[in-house]
């Protein structure tokens, strides 16, 4: 009894050090956009929706940082139970060379091409306009989100997760500020509106860029080195495929996904547009505690694995299920909550509010099915290398049923807006079954290290 109660008390302090933090970060991520959301909202509905739209390439791109850093994940947190700092540093080299290429391309893309890149989101002219404008200023931040953002996953996978908050919430507060100042012409300067909120974005990413830079350069614990970007290991560079390609995949698709919703949803209209990225924003802030757990599983099970420990490895997941679920449910509570608030505060049309109040009822029981399923998907099998479960998965409850049925009644059958957002959140619930199976299969509880 002495030794359960030792071991209950050491996973809870470890999950303690490790969620507080990340959803501390997952928050203030949270807080920048609905500072953009209430900043801009009061503005006006044009620019909100623009803001929204336009944020799908950022969102994308960010997908694919996460999908590098989570198949990076499953490598740094096993060698990091094993104790090879050095390949954890090869890895995050091999990670920094796919992240900077991929900045790269969005960078140059979306300066040449922004208003095509709107087009895709929407048909509305003045909506295309703005968030042109907007696009042309932000798309240098990516840049500088290919080195912060990989740097501060990969330190997570070895359980300096510190730093992330610090980085995150200096931005958050450099953000803010200067969208005040630059939105609305505060200290002499001049009304710039959604191109403020652009350029206090990109001031933000910049600070964190060099906050990151410095921090780097002293810790001692998981170095990086430039020649590492370089690095050539065939077996490592060949894991790295391995593992990190399903999970790059599995986010893209899963994101091109969210952004085909927002597709869809951008041709109903700007009512539409502006009561759903209300309702997302609110969704970030109900999960950011079980994306928290999602990722503390990654790390606590990836390193029990990576020491040979597969009983501690099961236990663990099952604590993080139960954890997950609660996580779930006080999530919904805090979406229904807010959901009054914010027709108090942002200047919505009668349309729009109608809209949202539908919307809010669906991303009550939307976060509870989501906190399980990531906790599985993006914690307890990315732990064990299970990688590719998470692409099929996607693809076929996303593509295969949510997308195309909801298009099908949005534009065929002209179902009303309410009804297909109903069908367009549906792909979580029919995941539900799917993870349990994969879990009980014990598939996923494999050593990936050499």
């Amino acid at each position: 009894m002495t030794v359960q109660n030792t071991e209950k008390r050491n996973f809870n302090r470890a999950v303690f050090a490790l969620v507080v933090p990340m959803a501390l970060q997952n928050l203030i991520n949270v807080a920048v956009t609905s500072a953009d959301v209430i900043m801009l909202g009061n503005v006006g509905e044009t620019v909100l929706s623009a803001s929204s739209l336009a944020g799908q390439v950022q969102f994308i791109l960010t997908l694919i940082f996460f999908g590098l850093t989570s198949g990076a994940a499953v490598l740094t947190a096993q060698y990091w139970g094993k104790g090879d700092t050095r390949t954890i540093e090869k890895v995050m080299g091999i990670s920094l060379r796919f992240s900077l290429i991929a900045a790269l391309l969005f960078t140059l893309t979306i300066a040449l091409l922004p208003e095509q890149v709107m087009r895709i989101f929407s048909p509305d002219a003045d909506v295309i306009r703005e968030g042109a404008d907007y696009l042309r200023i932000v798309c240098l931040s990516y840049l500088f989100m290919s080195f912060t953002m990989i740097y501060l996953n990969i330190m997570r996978s070895v359980e300096r997760v510190v730093i992330s908050t610090v980085v995150y919430l200096v931005s958050l507060i450099t953000n803010v500020l200067l969208n005040a100042v630059f939105i609305f012409g505060l200290l002499g300067l001049p009304a710039m509106g959604i191109r403020g909120a652009a350029l206090a974005t990109l001031t933000a990413r910049g600070v964190e860029l060099l906050i990151v830079f410095i921090y780097s350069r002293r810790c001692q614990v998981v170095r990086w080195r430039l020649r590492d970007v370089f690095v050539r290991d065939r077996l490592l560079f060949r894991d790295f495929l391995r593992f990190a390609l399903p999970v790059i995949a599995n986010e893209l698709m899963w994101g091109l996904g969210t952004s085909m919703n927002a597709v869809i949803i951008g041709h109903l209209g700007k009512a539409a547009v502006s009561a759903n990225s209300v309702a997302q924003v609110t969704r970030q802030m109900a999960t950011v505690v079980t994306f928290g757990i999602a990722n503390a599983a990654a790390i606590m099970i990836g390193k029990a694995i990576g020491e040979s420990n597969e009983d501690r490895a099961l236990d663990y997941s099952r604590r993080f299920i139960r954890l997950t679920l609660a996580a779930g449910v006080m999530g919904a509570a805090v979406v229904l909550a807010v959901g009054p608030v914010a027709k108090s505060i942002l200047n919505l049309s009668a349309e729009a509010e109608g809209y949202l109040t539908v919307m809010m009822l669906v991303m009550a029981y939307f976060v509870v099915a989501q906190a399980f399923n990531t906790t599985m998907v993006v914690g307890i099998f990315r732990a064990g290398g299970d990688t590719r479960f998470g692409l099929a998965l996607d693809v076929s409850t996303m593509w295969g049923c949510s997308i195309l049925i909801s298009a099908i009644c949005a534009f065929w059958l002209k179902w009303s807006v309410p009804l297909v957002y109903v069908v367009l959140m549906s792909d979580e619930i029919i995941k539900l079954p799917l993870t349990m199976w994969r879990y009980r299969s014990r598939k996923w509880l494999r050593n990936v290290t050499r």
